[in-house]
């Protein structure tokens, strides 16, 4: 596939985003997507199956946007706790950033993902279980250091903070001036973290 080709698909993709968003999964056509994207029908079938192909590469596609705004961030690299609850809060204004700029991507994660899902069982789970990972592997590093309890399981923990973002990330969808949110919900998660899990 060409430049050219490559550029198509994501217009393609970025079109399906905000029409699934806004109608959702099931009452989006793909006249719907053409008609965002000023194209005819024929365009989508070049390099899409069908609806579900392009939904599926819609989530995989912001999926990789979340990984993509945490590829520097480590789980390992914090040696002390400042360092440590510094990462946290970057890790969390880089998690807003990219809904407060894409919140179709979120709607799309959130709500039309595990529609997909029926289709292609292990999307959302996959996804939910790479994120669970992620965050263990922090809430891990934190244990090992000595800033967070050590008699809870990461794993589950690692859930529970993502949790907390997804719900965050959610209500962001819906607020009528989402910046006034950030620190407020970044302060939130950093306090459950270190005051609600922060060993003695």
């Amino acid at each position: 596939m060409g430049h050219d080709a490559g550029g198509k698909r994501d217009a393609i993709l970025l079109a399906a985003g905000k029409v699934f968003a806004e109608r959702g999964y099931h009452a989006t056509g793909i006249s719907d997507i053409a008609r965002e994207l000023g194209a005819g029908h024929g365009t989508f079938y070049r390099y899409f199956k069908n609806k579900e192909d392009i939904a599926r590469s819609v989530v995989s596609r912001a999926l990789g946007q979340v990984m993509e705004a945490l590829a520097d961030e480590e789980p390992g690299a914090s040696e002390d706790l400042a360092q440590y609850r510094e990462q946290v809060r970057r890790i969390g204004h880089k998690l807003f950033d990219l809904v407060a700029a894409e919140p179709a991507l979120c709607r799309i994660l959130f709500y039309d993902a595990v529609t997909i899902d029926r289709a292609e069982p292990e999307l959302a789970g996959r996804a939910m279980e790479a994120a669970a990972a992620y965050t263990a592997a922090f809430i891990h590093n934190g244990q090992d250091r000595g800033f967070l309890r050590r008699d809870l399981d990461a794993h589950v923990v690692g859930l529970a903070v993502n949790g907390m973002i997804l719900t965050g990330a959610v209500r962001l969808l819906h607020a009528q001036d989402a910046e006034s949110m950030r620190e407020p919900w970044i302060r939130t998660v950093e306090t459950l973290m270190f005051d609600g899990l922060g060993s003695s």
